[in-house]
């Protein structure tokens, strides 16, 4: 056989795209059909069987129908699989949302989100994991690490999480609690019990790629000690990024130890002059982002930081046990909103 003169690798490689599309396409149009064939058959034995008195029925009936179908199409409809439809039926109820999900996530990603029982906690993995186009792994991984309990937006009131999910789902804009972490994890960094700001700014830049998925969705890196000069005085903001989701420069500042209020009068100046020299027409206004080992409650709020666009947040270089982790985030989301209770409370 003859091969293909150099001039004609454009052809194969046109040729071999246009292939690959169609299997994507072809891969995307199958999974859809099943998500929504799996919520059909989990409807279906809901309304028929698995209803009042007739629960104890379908307890029966399930393995009995389970091996019925793995007789006649084969391996794929066990007891296993069709609880799973069940279950899927009684997580999105309306054919509507399913037939939203199906061309957004795969019926692996649906699966994993359906067993989360708290619906603001799902909504909030379902819209990130579309927003970011996370695999199923990065999904679990995501899921693993407790992102929703260390996200901003799970401090808030749930009347504010419902809006800010609705205005991405809508809008496909997100809002900086969304994507914002306290605490960041960055065990990671292997940095050891006593290290100066130099050492965590060089270990975030060796491991910038790992930092900037800590980080979330959009933040791409843009300088590091960037100079800012105001009269003759120089400063410099350790860490300069970009998130090209919020549209906005996100300077960050690396304090090794507690958050102190003086913090604040630092991070307004680098924001005032990110807005008046860096920041385009099309973009809002910069964000700060303090990270510090510790954190001052009721000074941050006294300060009122959310108003001047600044977020504090913890990290950790050495991670806890998970419990150890999930009971702080878990207290810390619970005095979050019992203070918001008294300030609403209180006016």
């Amino acid at each position: 056989m003859k091969p293909l003169a150099p001039q004609d690798t454009a052809l194969v490689a046109d040729i071999r795209q246009l292939i690959d599309s169609a299997r994507q396409r072809a891969a995307v149009a199958v999974n859809a059909e099943l998500t929504l064939l799996y919520w059909q058959v989990g409807r279906r034995i809901q309304a028929e069987v698995l209803k009042g008195e007739r629960a104890a029925y379908g307890q029966q009936i399930v393995p009995a129908l389970a091996a019925q179908l793995t007789a006649a199409y084969g391996r794929g409809w066990g007891e296993k699989q069709l609880r799973h439809c069940l279950r899927a039926a009684e997580t999105f109820p309306e054919e509507a949302i399913v037939s939203t999900l199906r061309r957004q996530l795969s019926w692996t990603h649906i699966k994993t989100l359906m067993y989360l029982d708290d619906p603001l906690k799902r909504d909030f993995y379902i819209e990130l994991c579309r927003l970011e186009g996370w695999s199923s792994r990065q999904l679990q991984e995501r899921m693993g690490s407790m992102l929703y309990e260390r996200s901003a937006i799970s401090r808030k009131p749930e009347d504010t999480i419902r809006h800010d999910l609705q205005v991405l789902r809508s809008e496909d804009k997100p809002s900086p609690a969304l994507l914002l972490k306290d605490p960041c994890l960055l065990d990671f960094l292997g940095l050891n019990d006593r290290y100066l700001e130099k050492d965590l700014e060089d270990a975030i830049l060796r491991e910038i790629e790992q930092v900037l998925l800590e980080l979330g969705a959009g933040f791409t890196f843009v300088a590091r000690q960037k100079r800012v000069q105001i009269d003759h005085d120089d400063f410099y903001i350790d860490l300069l990024f970009y998130n090209r989701k919020l549209k906005r420069l996100a300077a960050v500042d690396l304090k090794v130890g507690e958050f102190r209020a003086e913090y604040k009068g630092q991070m307004e100046l680098y924001l005032r002059w990110l807005a008046k020299h860096e920041q385009e027409a099309d973009e809002n206004s910069p964000l700060g982002i303090i990270l510090c080992t510790g954190k001052k409650q009721e000074q941050i709020e006294l300060l009122e930081l959310d108003k001047s666009g600044i977020h504090v947040a913890e990290y950790l270089t050495v991670l806890p046990p998970r419990e150890t982790l999930q009971a702080k985030l878990h207290q810390s989301i619970a005095n979050a909103r019992r203070r918001l209770l008294s300030d609403k409370e209180a006016q």
